[in-house]
């Protein structure tokens, strides 16, 4: 009898139906699974510490308000992160450091899925909803592109 025992839990097996374990509507179970095909919210904050702060929470989401501070050296990228960390506005903080378009506070406005580039996608897309006195930011804080480094929060998903 070994083969039925084997159910995986791992995103992207080929066994359709087996088990029944990648339920998700809205019953019972706060899935950590998004509906895209990446699992970007593990990947980039690392599982969850259970006090209500980490990804197990994120609802699956096609677009993001977000906001920028985006710095082509890293020193700049890094002073700009230390004042936000030491209690300043992300608001503030952008229209002083970011290089790029969205310098009046950072606003890059609702980005949908596809829309971004990657490495800055996976991590808007990851990020919890915060505000501009209080942002929640990718772990590291940095997120390195093509572009540069930026600093990203969000602000609402849907």
């Amino acid at each position: 009898m070994p083969p039925k025992k084997k159910q995986p839990a791992a995103a992207g097996g080929s066994k359709p139906k087996a088990g029944a374990s990648t339920k998700k509507p809205g019953a019972a179970g706060g899935s950590k699974k998004a509906v895209g095909s990446s699992v970007n919210a593990n990947a980039i904050a690392g599982p969850s510490s259970g006090d209500g702060e980490g990804p197990a929470k994120l609802k699956a989401a096609n677009a993001v308000n977000v906001r920028h501070i985006l710095c082509e050296k890293h020193s700049r990228a890094t002073e700009a992160l230390e004042k936000i960390r030491a209690g300043e506005r992300f608001d503030k903080v952008a229209t002083e450091y970011s290089e790029d378009k969205a310098k009046a506070g950072g606003s890059l406005g609702w980005q949908s899925r596809g829309s971004m580039v990657g490495p800055f996608q996976d991590a808007a897309f990851a990020l919890q909803v915060s505000t501009v006195d209080r942002p929640v930011m990718p772990p590291g804080g940095l997120v390195k592109t093509n572009f540069g480094y930026h600093i990203i929060m969000v602000e609402g998903r849907r």
